[in-house]
């Protein structure tokens, strides 16, 4: 019996088919968002649309724990069993890179066209990731305290100065009407220091480190700016304005939703749950001038390449790929956070204009700083948030921040300077 034409022509389909998929190169992925049903649903989405969209490649993502994410890293790169693909958190980004778990993303500029400045992880001059999403963090409160208080409604244009901020704190603790007039988050612990807290050290012309080398803290971090910076964040919580170091994160969760405290520092991922409470009136404020601007935080979790992958031109389509606005979109209405183009956040319910998040697209925009682009930034961070929860619990102001110099400036010394 001879096969029919539409027999033969079937045969051929299915083995063009099965030629295109054994021609697929699979790629590896490592993520940290394991236990997020809304977050992996996305990001399966745009690995299912990748896969099945051109023929070349075959992505295949395992994802972990955020906590012990870092360290399932640095285990594998020492180990020499990274995937392709890697999941990095921005300030980590160059440490990964000089140690040489990262090769440099081949992505064009035409691709990140339009990105929000703090998404593109750059080091040495080159491209070693891209986020498709931001965090910023504001001043909550109400407008109705505004309002009781008699206070003038900063704005990105004109935004508190230091003592226009004093002020209101002033009034707000005056009032009688809360535990605290603000709260800091200093239940969080961690990351959250730098990010949250070292802007106010360079809004009043600090830094963690000199920025101008990277090969030293000294002048930086123990300048003039940074002591009166000191002096400052500790008479939050001598002079009553903040809650201390020993606050009960439940209190952090819930007391500015509940009207305990008057005004919050915190980030636009907690402004879902403080909508959900029925704070209505909730407005979202710029950070304060200190003396050198006004400054926030900056940069989240990117996409990278590991310095063992063998087809970085791949893990550079995939990454484009995701980088499409619809994308980032569903990521940031599924898991509250900026998107990274001005045009994906038009497709998003909360940050297109007149959303009730979209002042954070332009805080981003408007106000953010990385934090210190260096490899040091990860011992940095540690000596730098120890050295602040110290001078909130009463230690003297120059000593520790001399202290936390040295201590910064020795694991650069004893680095090579981190390649700088």
């Amino acid at each position: 019996m001879k096969p029919t034409k539409t027999l033969l022509g079937a045969l051929a389909a299915s083995t063009m088919l099965a030629g295109a998929a054994a021609a697929q190169t699979e790629l590896t992925m490592w993520y940290h968002g394991a236990g997020n049903e809304v977050e992996s649903r996305v990001l399966n989405t745009i690995i299912e649309d990748f896969n099945a969209g051109q023929s070349d490649w075959t992505v295949s993502v395992e994802s972990f724990p955020q906590q012990s994410y870092n360290d399932s890293v640095v285990a594998a790169a020492l180990a020499g069993n990274l995937p392709c693909i890697l999941d990095i958190d921005g300030p980590v980004m160059p440490n990964w890179a000089w140690a040489g778990y990262l090769q440099p993303l081949p992505i064009s500029e035409e691709a990140i066209d339009g990105h929000l400045e703090s998404t593109i992880g750059r080091w040495n001059g080159e491209i070693y990731s891209v986020g498709l999403w931001d965090a910023a963090v504001a001043l909550y409160t109400r407008q109705s305290t505004l309002d009781e208080l008699g206070l003038r409604t900063p704005t990105l244009e004109e935004p508190w100065s230091k003592d226009e901020f004093m002020a209101a704190l002033e009034a707000a603790k005056a009032s009688g009407e809360y535990d605290y007039a603000l709260d800091l988050g200093t239940a969080w612990t961690g990351e959250w220091y730098p990010y949250a807290y070292s802007p106010f050290l360079q809004s009043f012309g600090g830094d963690i480190v000199d920025r101008s080398s990277y090969t030293t803290a000294e002048g930086a971090l123990n300048s003039d700016a940074a002591l009166e910076f000191g002096e400052w964040w500790q008479s939050l919580f001598e002079e009553g304005y903040a809650p201390g170091t020993s606050q009960d994160p439940a209190d952090r969760d819930n007391g500015f939703n509940e009207g305990r405290y008057a005004f919050s520092w915190n980030g636009n991922w907690a402004a879902a749950a403080t909508l959900e409470a029925g704070v209505d009136d909730v407005v979202f404020l710029p950070a304060p001038d200190l003396g050198n601007g006004p400054i926030i935080g900056a940069g989240s979790w990117q996409f990278g390449v590991s310095s063992e992958c063998a087809h970085p031109e791949g893990a550079a389509a995939f990454v484009e790929h995701a980088l499409q606005d619809e994308y980032l979109a569903a990521f940031s209405d599924g898991i509250g956070l900026i998107p990274a183009t001005r045009e994906a956040a038009q497709m998003t319910e909360n940050y297109a204009d007149g959303g009730k998040l979209a002042v954070f697209f332009d805080l981003s925009s408007e106000q953010s700083l990385v934090r210190p682009v260096t490899p040091g930034y990860v011992v940095a961070a540690k000596v730098f948030e120890k050295a602040l929860a110290d001078i909130a619990n009463g230690a003297d102001v120059a000593d520790t921040l001399d202290a936390a110099v040295d201590e910064i400036d020795r694991d650069i010394e004893a680095n090579q300077g981190y390649g700088h």
